[in-house]
């Protein structure tokens, strides 16, 4: 059996992250209703705006789960060249709508819910080595997921004070 899947520990991560489905609404929701000029709102001069924050939120699940860790999907997104073009971090050019953000958002989370129901806790301690990154690109599959997670997580508190800090409802993930 594939170490990836199996039966023995089916749900275990779904229940180690159970607030995580609940972050990533909290976020589709906030941002679908948002206008143009409160997605450019920036924390502070020289900061990515909103809409750079959560799209790069969005592109990197599908760069650690899809192009490092080798979960099936990227296709269903609109980050399919993750490793080079994501929002913010390769492009602050072409700003995405609070529909595209959320639709993003939505796709993406699948991704890692097809994580989330297919790895079992075994399967966390194997290593996953893309020399074809580079030679320091050495990292388990336990520490992928806590990375994607922990990364959801910052960049949501990023977003909540920034929509606080402009007079806006922060990010209700409580």
């Amino acid at each position: 059996m594939d170490q990836s899947t199996g039966p023995s520990t089916a749900g275990a991560l779904r229940l180690a992250f159970a607030t995580w489905p609940h972050l990533n609404d909290r976020l589709m929701r906030a941002v679908s209703g948002l206008t143009a000029e409160q997605l450019a709102l920036q924390p502070s001069p020289g900061q990515w705006p909103l809409w750079a924050t959560l799209g790069h939120l969005a592109c990197q699940r599908v760069f650690w789960l899809c192009d490092f860790a080798g979960v099936p999907g990227k296709e269903t997104t609109p980050f399919t060249n993750a490793a080079y073009d994501c929002p913010g971090d390769d492009d602050l050019e072409n700003v995405l709508s609070g529909e595209q953000l959320a639709s993003a958002l939505a796709s993406t989370f699948a991704v890692v819910e097809r994580a989330l129901d297919t790895w079992t806790l075994e399967a966390l301690s194997e290593v996953i080595r893309r020399p074809d990154f580079g030679p320091d690109w050495v990292m388990g599959r336990g520490e992928v997921l806590a990375r994607v997670f922990s990364h959801d997580v910052w960049h949501a508190g990023q977003v909540s004070q920034n929509l606080a800090a402009n007079g806006l409802p922060r990010l209700d993930v409580w």
